[in-house]
């Protein structure tokens, strides 16, 4: 118990930084804003920032490590039966219909607007693919050139759909239309790449 009221504690400082960093970044640019920024905005010291968030941009993507396994965990928790595709499916549906796949505005510019969280955001991206890749050669056993190719092409649905979003955002669509460009362009994707790698990877 005294444990789980450490981390809980833990987690609600982080996420407190994480408010703080965000508020300020969105105000004045990401890579206007320094880490003593946040430390005297936060009422902590710097140290404490970089014990919590090592490097800048871990202040905005806070659940990067989620989103890294998100593809490989929806795939590994699949039941006996079904198939990668089928699953990463389920997942992304349920991401749309929560329209977690859809960024704020002011999100989206700020990442725009800077160089850093650009490439964390491929970053990210490409750590989800090779995590997923990672997960499918645990469960069959094999890690050959090949698989990883089905593998990102798995993966290419969020990359892609995830990019698109963002540009629309960008380009003050609004966000309902969005979400149902997201759920028909995931459709039709899920469909295609049915055709070809709805036999693969099928969990025993």
């Amino acid at each position: 118990m005294a444990m789980g009221l450490r981390e809980r504690r833990k987690q609600e400082t982080r996420q407190a930084l994480s408010n703080v960093a965000m508020r300020l970044f969105e105000a004045k640019g990401f890579d206007e804003v320094k880490i003593i920024e946040v430390a005297d905005a936060a009422g902590v010291s710097k140290m404490t920032v970089t014990n919590y968030f090592p490097r800048k941009e871990d202040l905005v993507f806070d659940r990067a490590e989620v989103i890294i396994r998100s593809l490989a965990d929806t795939v590994t928790a699949r039941p006996a039966g079904e198939n990668a595709l089928t699953a990463i499916r389920r997942d992304f549906t349920a991401r749309i219909a929560a329209e977690d796949a859809v960024p704020t505005p002011a999100f989206a510019q700020m990442v725009q607007n800077s160089r850093i969280l650009t490439a964390r955001v491929r970053e990210i991206a490409d750590l989800r693919e090779q995590a997923l890749g990672d997960a499918i050669a645990a469960e069959t056993g094999q890690d050959d050139p090949l698989q990883r190719i089905v593998v990102a092409q798995l993966a290419s649905v969020h990359r892609v759909l995830f990019g698109e979003a963002f540009r629309r955002v960008l380009d003050g669509r609004p966000r309902d239309e969005i979400v149902r460009m997201l759920a028909t362009a995931a459709d039709q994707a899920f469909d295609r790449l049915e055709v070809a790698l709805g036999d693969c990877f099928i969990k025993a």
